[in-house]
């Protein structure tokens, strides 16, 4: 090894910039090297600097993975939310080398979104910013639950700019901004950003670790939280127990209540054991109910009705039920509280319940989401998941989609305002109806051991067929019994039966095609709210099943009409489809379209050049009455 090619590794010990590694060359040019040792200095230069590329890689690493560890061990030791979610920030700045980093909260109260961390932001006004719901690159992440990156804010027309927003940014001077969702499950409560002061591009590994710190900021809120209802329900008993040694001689009755709760919660006790060994401390009849109780107190406290007393079951603002003591017309404190106290272990109870279900529905969905996504999974642990929801995915099964049918918000003739507000409450309808669905489907599909998933604003089953059931069988059940569930009108299509997913999972998301096919054929036929297979609609429904050539056959049939209306603007198609929706009368066609007979003359007759004088004839007729069926179904899967 020469001297000139030792220097490298004196510039790889000292950690020189890569600037420094060209000076043996030049220096060995300059006293007049040979070519030959030109050429081995030259490699021996890119040699040390892929070396130091892989050192320097391996120190941002280990620097990344220091700040996780850094900030799990500060969840671990969670004293202060503020102080938690100011470090992590602050550790996302350094590593991704931005100028600023913050990270904005949701405020479900206020219904908007605000700044909670800032760091190397220099402008007060960036820093108490509060935005509507869906506006700015925030508004985007949030909605998609996607991380997003602009290199130019004010070129990127992807998400809504406003002008609080825009004047906030240009105030702060940012350019280039990067946000990535904060999940608690499916739900985005905020977003964490990074950000510079000029165009930059963030790297995929940036986005990556951006997105660890949102997890841990996540994590960090969530444990906060818990924490907090933690000191309330302490808070609670705290107080309970200074009303139990204010009345110093029951003290032993409300030990006894205690052990007996406590029992019946250590030994997985539900909330109908809870009631059980309530009746026996309050000498009476104790019962759970999930009705709904006018006299129910909203701040848990038991209050009469009637000849009973009641205790609301609810957390976090939701009533989960009620406590009913029958036989007891009066009630001393001590008993009272009693049946509170009862009331916070039932919901306590029955929120485990509720967190479990949930858990197994996310599961569920997953796996579903994977048999229909990635169909080059490995059977052995196909298998084994679906074991442990208890389903098996080696008999034949049927995918079924479903979807509400909830009417629409009106907003026509309304004001902007109005409008908008309407929208929103349609969109907040729309949001509440799929969770339903997809919750009373999860359900369902637990019962049948099969699978369910949100999927296209409605809901995807995998159900395994019995020996005695067929795909349509199976289609008209799940909607009635999820419309039952739901109180409202539900559509279910099916797809044909698939022989054994966990072989091959292939198949599962063409039979998730046509089953989505045959729902929209459903609806487009006017029978919303049923169930029914490919194999239900008669010659549609074979198209439904193999769709073959349909535009094809639209095409043919009717393309004319539909190149004309493209070129020109106009609706031949739709006067077309009133036309033999009012038996061919031109005259009923003119009300339905509310316009004058001779525009629908004039109309007809253009039609009649497109498609040739017999276009009205029996065949050609029933042709092209199926076309424009098609043509509807298509343009609705389409959107």
């Amino acid at each position: 090894m020469s001297h000139d090619q030792a220097s490298y590794l004196e510039l790889l010990a000292r950690g020189a910039a890569a600037e420094a590694y060209d000076r043996p060359v030049l220096l060995a040019r300059a006293s007049g090297a040979g070519p030959d040792e030109l050429a081995d200095l030259e490699q021996a230069k890119q040699l040390a600097l892929r070396v130091r590329a892989e050192l320097e890689g391996r120190r941002r690493r280990e620097a990344e993975l220091s700040a996780l560890f850094e900030t799990a061990h500060d969840l671990a030791g969670l004293r202060d939310l503020d102080a938690v979610l100011r470090a992590i920030v602050q550790r996302a700045r350094s590593l991704l080398g931005t100028e600023v980093a913050y990270l904005s909260l949701n405020d479900p109260s206020a219904g908007d979104t605000y700044m909670r961390v800032t760091e190397g932001s220099v402008s007060a006004r960036f820093q108490q910013l509060r935005l509507g719901m869906g506006e700015g690159l925030g508004g985007l992440v949030a909605q998609t639950a996607r991380p997003y990156v602009t290199d130019s804010y004010f070129d990127d027309a992807r998400f809504e700019h406003t002008r609080a927003i825009d004047t906030a940014v240009k105030d702060e001077g940012l350019v280039a901004i990067l946000g990535v969702p904060l999940m608690l499950g499916s739900q985005v409560i905020g977003v964490l950003f990074a950000a510079d002061r000029r165009a930059r591009v963030f790297e995929r590994e940036q986005v990556a670790l951006l997105g660890s710190f949102a997890a841990h900021a996540a994590v960090a809120i969530d444990t906060a939280n818990l924490l907090a209802e933690t000191r309330s329900a302490l808070a609670e008993l705290e107080r309970a127990n200074e009303i139990i040694r204010d009345h110093s001689g029951v003290i032993e009755r409300a030990s006894e209540v205690h052990d007996r709760l406590t029992k019946v919660v250590l030994r997985g006790g539900g909330v109908h054991d809870v009631a059980a060994a309530l009746s026996e401390v309050l000498d009476g009849t104790v019962e759970f109910t999930d009705e709904d109780l006018d006299a129910t107190g909203a701040d848990g406290r038991a209050v009469r009705h009637g000849d009973d007393w009641v205790a609301a079951v609810s957390a976090g603002g939701e009533l989960l039920g009620a406590l009913v003591l029958r036989g007891h017309r009066d009630l001393d404190p001590v008993d009272q509280r009693t049946l509170e106290r009862a009331a916070m272990v039932t919901s306590l109870l029955l929120l485990a319940r509720r967190s479990a279900h949930d858990a197994e529905q996310r599961v569920r969905g997953e796996l579903l989401d994977d048999l229909l996504d990635a169909a080059d999974r490995d059977p052995r642990l196909l298998r084994e998941r679906a074991a442990r929801l208890h389903a098996d995915l080696d008999v034949p099964h049927v995918v079924l989609a479903a979807r509400t049918d909830a009417p629409g918000t009106d907003t026509a003739g309304r004001g902007t305002s109005d409008r908008q507000s309407a929208d929103k409450q349609g969109a907040d309808r729309q949001t509440v109806d799929r969770q339903r669905l997809w919750s009373a489907a999860s359900h369902l599909a637990a019962t049948r051991s099969g699978l369910a998933a949100a999927r296209d604003g409605g809901a995807v089953l995998l159900l395994p067929l019995g020996p005695d059931d067929s795909a349509s069988d199976l289609a008209r059940q799940t909607a009635k019994q999820l419309g039952g569930t739901l109180r409202e009108s539900v559509t279910v299509g099916a797809s044909s039966p698939v022989a054994a997913p966990a072989g091959d999972p292939s198949p599962i998301a063409g039979a998730y095609a046509q089953a989505h096919r045959c729902l929209d054929a459903l609806r487009l036929l006017g029978r919303a709210g049923q169930g029914a297979a490919a194999q239900d609609l008669g010659f549609l429904g074979l198209l439904l099943a193999d769709p073959g050539d349909i535009d094809g056959f639209v095409q043919r049939t009717m393309g004319q009409v539909v190149e004309y209306d493209r070129r020109r603007g106009t609706d031949l198609v739709g006067t077309l489809d009133a036309y033999f929706a009012s038996g061919m009368s031109p005259a009923r066609t003119k009300d339905d379209l509310h316009v004058h007979v001779n525009t629908v003359a004039q109309r007809l007759e253009r039609i009649g050049r497109l498609l040739g004088p017999d276009w009205q004839s029996p065949a050609r007729a029933l042709e092209i009455q199926l076309a424009l069926r098609l043509l509807a179904m298509t343009s609705a899967v389409s959107r």
